[in-house]
């Protein structure tokens, strides 16, 4: 037991799992209504395209958390428009926008020696630099998410069903569909910095997809991809110390590991060969 204790009772490793658990929980509610709309590019697009906020911000000197949510924003901001355009495809426009905003924080990158240190941090996050103030308000997004998705549950589920429906029952899926963009933008700011703009699309779609196979309850989905998310927190970093690896890095492998195991172990259960609940398989 004491290697699977040991890391914890160095005080930087016990509050990175904590800051992780958080980012974990932050994910799963938000990347459950990802995985179930099939908006999974979407947050990969939104969590790369970060990097032109977080640099715009370092050369600033401002918060490196306010420069990732102004880019996000704007990347939900400007898929919200494009999407209104029926000449265009959604992949089309999430691309574009893709490439622009990764383009432009590429180009911020390679213009300024500032980040010959710091820029691996951003891609890949710095989970052991986590400071208590950063785990304060990680607790506060948390809670905001946790708050959104308990309140906006049903017209969450009602949208992604059909929006005929929502709009039926007197709902606005377009007022839906905004909030769970902002929904994603929270989520994917408040990770980058355990996790990096790169990684954070693995505790984001990793978790929910594989608690997705094992149930098609919308609520029991969000709890197990917390448990698988925090696992894979907590076994990442127990692997990270003892095997001297990038922390962020490990603990996103070892999310995409659990998947992996799900689909595995759900396949001999021999369950349907659809590997998602389908539109009419949805229970609230």
């Amino acid at each position: 037991m004491d290697v699977l204790t040991e890391p914890f009772a160095v005080s930087f490793v016990s509050r990175a799992a904590l800051a992780g658990i958080l980012v974990a929980i932050g994910c799963a509610c938000a990347g459950t209504w990802v995985v179930l709309r099939g908006m999974a590019f979407l947050g990969d697009a939104m969590s790369h395209g970060m990097l032109s906020g977080v640099a715009t911000a370092s050369l600033l000197g401002a918060s490196l958390h306010f420069g990732a949510a102004v880019a996000a924003g704007a990347m939900a901001a400007g898929v919200s428009a494009l999407q209104r355009s029926r000449r265009l495809g959604n992949d089309t426009t999430i691309g574009l926008l893709f490439v622009g905003m990764l383009a432009l924080g590429v180009i911020i990158v390679s213009a300024s020696s500032s980040f010959a240190v710091d820029l691996t941090a951003f891609l890949f996050g710095d989970v052991l630099g986590v400071r208590s103030s950063e785990v304060l308000v990680l607790a506060a997004t948390t809670t905001v998410i946790v708050v959104v998705t308990i309140v906006g549950r049903r017209a969450f589920l009602l949208a992604a069903l059909d929006h005929r429906i929502a709009q039926t029952t007197g709902l606005r899926p377009r007022l839906t569909e905004g909030v769970l963009l902002a929904l994603l933008t929270l989520a994917i700011v408040s990770s980058f910095s355990v996790v990096g703009t790169l990684l954070v699309f693995g505790m984001l779609i990793a978790p929910p997809a594989a608690a997705l196979l094992w149930t098609s309850r919308v609520s029991s989905a969000m709890v197990l991809a917390a448990a698988f998310g925090c696992i894979a927190v907590l076994g990442g970093l127990v692997i990270s110390w003892h095997a001297a690896t990038a922390a962020g890095a490990t603990i996103a492998l070892t999310a995409v590991g659990i998947f992996a195991l799900s689909l595995g172990l759900s396949s001999l259960k021999r369950r349907p060969t659809s590997p998602l609940p389908t539109e009419r398989t949805l229970v609230s």
